[in-house]
């Protein structure tokens, strides 16, 4: 396929809108040097619109931004059933989870594991989310890269460069402060971006709004009788919502990124506030990537063909770069960019809390504030320069099978995990044995579901729902066969509002 040239209009775009980037990374770095409460929390004075805002961009990344669109564009809006479930936690997060995390008022979510069981599932947390984000920052930095430069002719080592490298700098400079802002700025860009996309698509199409909207019907591209039947070809709605529910249980309970956003606002009702803006922002964004794509169908129904065996995982790209005029094509670029770095800014940062709260102050003890953030910020340099370069080794050997295997191999954490953090607060006979337990067993069944293709079309939402399941269930009833471990008032839902005895273990100055 012939590439397209990207000019030195759209050029300026995109480095006008990494000037903005490191921008703020320096604006907040004097703060942010203050000391690793201000680094990993802002010290807790953040807006909750902010917080929620930037909830919304860690968990939109620039492949959300691209494979929505191209998910309505294949087929229709069945999987708008899955933004749908962000709306349906949020009572659960701020009546169940959130009060622990204030109450404790931790900066890694795997100290919660500790109160309440020990040191070691405290560890295990925390690594499995080390290994999975350090995937996932070269996974984000490679697939946006690689759908950029498919249609393009910009080499992709200095896509991911601008992506990667100035993302590193600008988080190892602003801090958690830095972060929230940056995301917010980049949500405004790909959400601004996504509209002005639609916008401009529909003025292209003949007759416009219209014919948009006679092609979805027409050709079943929103929503129907069908998506509600149970088939191996294609998923249902209601196994797209409850499958998406346990894997928003995971990101929105079990995955630092997140819970650490819970520490940014200074008070519950904040907090909560913040969970009610990323799930509004959810709701209105759903409609709108999802109609990016249907209005993509109308638009190549009725243009030029797309070129021959084209990979449709780059139409968003190609239409922008095919159809938008210099300088705006550019910016809309950047909104892939926006995407990208919300989600490998708050990983890097997440990371280097986990590994220097979780591991260096844990077990290895606490220096001055001043060493512990030169520490935090060592960490996001090494953990970014280790994902970047990972990513690199993508883009040379240019192969999915690598990454596909990665995302086997680490995903199967991260929702046995969400049913682990479910034990911790619904339960009370719950321990240590019974919940690593369950942990294990979630693992083997969530591989044995995977690499079997258990479930046809729905197989993703079916392992979600049997894993997180099998981790609750099994973590539960192996812990009363084992004698209860520790005192744990005040660490379940009913006893909500006792304070608890917990004792984060005094950390030894070194």
């Amino acid at each position: 396929m012939q590439h397209i040239g990207f000019g030195m209009w759209n050029w300026i775009a995109i480095i006008s809108y990494l000037l903005v980037m490191l921008l703020i990374g320096l604006y907040f770095s004097k703060r942010a040097g203050k000391d690793t409460d201000a680094f990993f929390t802002a010290s807790g004075r953040l807006p909750s619109w902010a917080v929620g805002f930037s909830i919304y961009a860690t968990t939109l990344s620039a492949i959300t931004f691209m494979s929505t669109p191209e998910k309505a564009f294949l087929t229709d809006w069945t999987y708008i059933a899955g933004n749908i479930s962000i709306i349906a936690i949020v009572p659960i997060l701020i009546h169940y989870y959130v009060p622990f995390f204030k109450k404790l008022k931790v900066t890694s979510a795997y100290e919660y594991l500790e109160a309440r069981f020990s040191p070691v599932v405290r560890l295990l947390g925390s690594l499995f989310f080390i290994v999975f984000h350090l995937g996932r920052v070269a996974i984000v930095i490679y697939l946006p890269t690689l759908a950029i430069t498919s249609v393009s002719d910009i080499n992709p080592f200095v896509v991911a460069s601008l992506v990667g490298i100035l993302c590193i700098i600008y988080t190892f400079l602003g801090g958690f402060e830095g972060v929230v802002w940056s995301d917010f700025i980049q949500g405004v860009i790909l959400l601004g971006g996504a509209i002005f996309i639609i916008i401009l698509g529909i003025m292209k199409i003949d007759g416009g709004w219209d014919t948009l909207v006679t092609d979805a019907i027409s050709n079943k591209k929103l929503i129907s009788a069908d998506n509600w039947k149970f088939s191996a070809a294609a998923a249902a709605i209601p196994i797209i919502f409850l499958g998406n529910v346990f894997n928003s249980l995971q990101q929105y309970t079990a995955s630092q990124d997140v819970v650490q956003r819970y520490q940014a606002s200074d008070s519950q009702k904040e907090t909560n506030k913040s969970l009610w803006t990323n799930g509004i922002l959810a709701m209105i964004s759903a409609p709108i990537f999802f109609g990016m794509g249907t209005m993509l169908y109308s638009f190549y129904q009725h243009a030029d063909a797309l070129p021959k065996d084209f990979n449709t995982s780059a139409i968003v790209p190609y239409f922008i770069l095919m159809e938008m005029p210099p300088f705006v094509a550019g910016l809309l670029i950047a909104a892939i960019f926006a995407a990208a770095q919300s989600t490998i800014s708050s990983s890097l940062n997440s990371i280097s809390a986990c590994i220097s709260v979780d591991i260096k102050q844990r077990f290895f003890g606490k220096a001055n504030d001043k060493k512990e953030v030169q520490f935090a910020r060592l960490t996001i340099i090494l953990a970014g320069l280790l994902g970047f370069g990972a990513s690199m080794y993508l883009i040379a050997n240019d192969s999915n099978s690598i990454w596909d295997l990665f995302l086997l191999i680490t995903g199967l954490f991260g929702v046995p995990l969400a049913g682990i953090f479910a034990v911790v607060i619904f339960t009370k006979r719950a321990n240590t044995v019974g919940v690593i337990s369950g942990l294990v067993l979630g693992i083997i069944l969530t591989y044995i579901l995977k690499t079997s293709g258990f479930g046809g079309a729905g197989s993703p939402f079916l392992v979600s729902i049997a894993s997180f399941l099998v981790s609750f269930v099994a973590g539960y009833f192996i812990s009363l066969i084992v004698p209860k471990q520790k005192d744990i008032t005040g660490l379940t839902i009913y006893e909500k509002d006792v304070p608890t005895n917990y004792v984060r273990k005094e950390i030894k100055k070194i």
